[in-house]
């Protein structure tokens, strides 16, 4: 199996919020960050991300593939409402990168370890913030 395709195929997914094909991908038992989730696990954190960023779009910007693992860097442009990582966010938009392992087996995803840039994120909700107000 192609992994590097099956990896972009699922990425298509999740942009396209075709959840009832995530099986296609992710094997029942998926672990992420070391804790087991399950798909339907899985599945409820990726549909809470797109329902609190509504306009989110996963963009492969460095892709590596050494079977049977995949690491990405992944791309997000995106407006978050209300908090994000523990930040209130005001729905601004930011620009920050999440690295992403993953173990496939079977040509499913079986572990994610996942780690998102929050210092890009804090930096970009400085230069964005509101103005202070004076004194």
């Amino acid at each position: 199996m192609d992994l590097a395709e099956q990896y972009r195929n699922y990425i298509a997914c999740l942009n396209a919020r075709r959840w009832q094909d995530l099986g296609s991908f992710v094997d029942d038992n998926v672990q992420y960050n070391g804790k087991p989730v399950g798909l339907a696990g899985y599945r409820a954190m990726l549909e809470n991300d797109v329902s609190t960023i509504t306009d989110l779009r996963f963009n492969i910007d460095l892709l590596v593939v050494e079977p049977p693992n995949v690491a990405s860097r992944l791309l997000f442009d995106c407006s978050p409402r209300g908090r994000f990582l523990g930040l209130e966010t005001h729905g601004r938009r930011i620009r920050f990168f999440e690295n992403v392992f993953y173990t496939f087996e079977g040509g499913k995803i079986v572990r994610v370890w996942s780690v998102i840039d929050k210092a890009a994120v804090e930096a970009a909700l400085q230069r964005e913030g509101p103005c202070e107000e004076g004194p």
